[in-house]
């Protein structure tokens, strides 16, 4: 084993280049520590965001679908393009509710009504108009032009409040009484809210009547079960139509917003959204509900919204994506540097080797002490990595995630959609513009798995850097070096 002495010795005797090859070699190996750390900082970070938030994919009518298809007849029949509502039967919602990757979900039913027997919250400007109408001799505030009719309360359809969005983010809260839950689907309940049920002087279990506004012969008969409140302000609609006053609204099961509406919609909802558990399984539940359940995608489809989740570690992931980079690039580039510095030194030192190789010495035994010298460097290295890395690593991280965060914030929204909130009809009748934190901090730390990868990464580069130079080794033959040598 004198090979690895004379390696031992080699790289003690030469300072200089020693010192060199340990540079160069620390620098990759704490480029590759940073980015393996970083990687795993934002594996971490995106886990418990994940955790925190989940993701939702919405059941619903394809209405892009549906208009080419209007579109088309429209085209071959001459006829004048309609909207059409496409309910979605309630049996093909009820199938994706069992599978695994769903923590919940919630179906939707809306509509509006008439009040019968109380008195909805009126704003200002439907106040006059329904002044001016009724001084006409007409109908108070139930005529729309081209004779349609308005209700005066929104109903809004689901199979648990507590799954409401608004209720989820706080916007709306009990006050008294319960929210609807399973047990209430198939029966005439509902939720008023605070407002509306003080100035009737309405309490729990109090009835109440609504009125389809298309067939006023369809009447239906709510029991209170509970009073919230909301500190929704609602959107500039609602001063033109009492219905979308957000004090008008009342949840009831979905059951009863369906029957209310007519017996073309019995058994059937708006919507559905399935609250995914872990966001990365939400194409995984996509791919199952096209491939096993009975929906027809031809008209209905499935909408994942990740957007908050995208929102929240995008930039992280950003970081995660350019440090992998990082790790792929410094270790061939290593490679390579390491490699031609070891063909350099190896061309400096014929002489030593045609020496070697004329007292007997083996070719296998020189290549291993270059393999040898550069294990030492390697190891010196690791060590150095080892007790630097948790300091390049955060640094190199924390400007990393400055400068994404700084992108993000410039790319994300429009100037002028930034604090507005967006109003319509749709799960919930009333939708604001959803907004999270974005994760702006990571805790890089090495751990021991990183640091086992970079043993592995920093020995594969060290055999590769030693080994192809060494091939050199085997053409040597000692009689011609040393004839050359002066």
């Amino acid at each position: 084993m004198n090979f690895l002495k004379r390696a031992f010795l080699s790289v003690k005797a030469r300072k200089g280049k020693s010192i060199l090859q340990i540079f160069v070699f620390t620098v990759i190996c704490v480029l590759v520590l940073a980015g393996l750390s970083i990687q795993t900082a934002a594996e971490k970070s995106g886990d418990l965001a994940r955790q925190k938030l989940g993701a939702d994919v919405t059941l619903q009518a394809d209405m892009e679908k549906l208009r080419e298809q209007a579109m088309s007849r429209q085209q071959s029949r001459g006829e004048r393009m309609r909207f059409q509502s496409v309910p979605v039967p309630l049996d093909a919602a009820e199938e994706l509710a069992s599978y695994d990757q769903i923590k919940g979900y919630n179906f939707y039913s809306s509509t509006t009504g008439l009040a019968f027997g109380f008195d909805p919250i009126e704003s200002d400007s439907a106040a006059s108009d329904t002044s001016e109408e009724s001084g006409e001799g007409q109908e108070p505030g139930r005529g729309m032009p081209g004779g349609m009719m308005q209700g005066d309360v929104s109903l809004q359809g689901v199979a648990f409040t507590d799954a409401v969005a608004e209720f989820m983010d706080g916007t709306s809260s009990m006050v008294e009484g319960t929210g609807i839950t399973e047990e209430h689907i198939g029966k005439n309940v509902t939720l008023i809210e605070q407002t509306l049920a003080e100035e009737n002087e309405l309490g729990v279990g109090d009835k109440i009547t609504v009125i389809n506004p298309r067939d006023e012969t369809a009447e239906m008969e709510l029991e209170v079960i509970g009073i919230y409140q909301t500190a929704s302000a609602g959107s500039d609609q609602a001063m033109d139509f009492t219905a979308l006053n957000p004090y008008n609204k009342l949840y009831v099961p979905y059951t009863a917003a369906a029957a209310l509406k007519g017996s073309d919609y019995e058994n059937t909802i708006d919507s559905a959204i399935y609250y995914i558990e872990d966001p990365a399984d939400m194409q995984d539940f996509i791919d199952q509900a096209k491939a096993e359940s009975s929906i027809d995608f031809e008209t209905f489809k499935l909408d994942a919204d990740d957007q908050l989740y995208q929102q929240m570690v995008g930039p992280i992931e950003n970081v995660a994506g350019f440090s992998k980079n990082i790790v792929y690039l410094v270790s061939i580039a290593g490679a390579v540097i390491l490699g031609l510095i070891v063909m350099m030194l190896i061309r400096e030192r014929k002489y030593e080797m045609g020496v070697l190789l004329a007292i007997g010495e083996t070719r296998w035994k020189l290549a291993g002490q270059f393999m040898a010298e550069i294990l030492v460097v390697a190891v010196l290295s690791l060590g150095i990595a080892t007790a630097s890395g948790d300091v390049v690593a955060g640094q190199l991280g924390d400007q990393l995630l400055n400068q994404e965060l700084a992108s993000a914030e410039q790319t994300n929204a429009p100037e002028s959609f930034r604090g507005r909130g967006m109003g319509g009809f749709g799960p919930g009748m009333m939708q604001t513009q959803e907004t999270v934190e974005t994760v702006d901090e990571m805790n890089v730390q090495v751990t021991r798995e990183d640091l086992g990868f970079l043993a592995l990464i920093g020995l594969l580069i060290a055999a590769l850097s030693a080994l192809l130079p060494s091939l050199t080794v085997l053409r040597l033959q000692p009689k011609a070096i040393l004839s050359k040598q002066d």
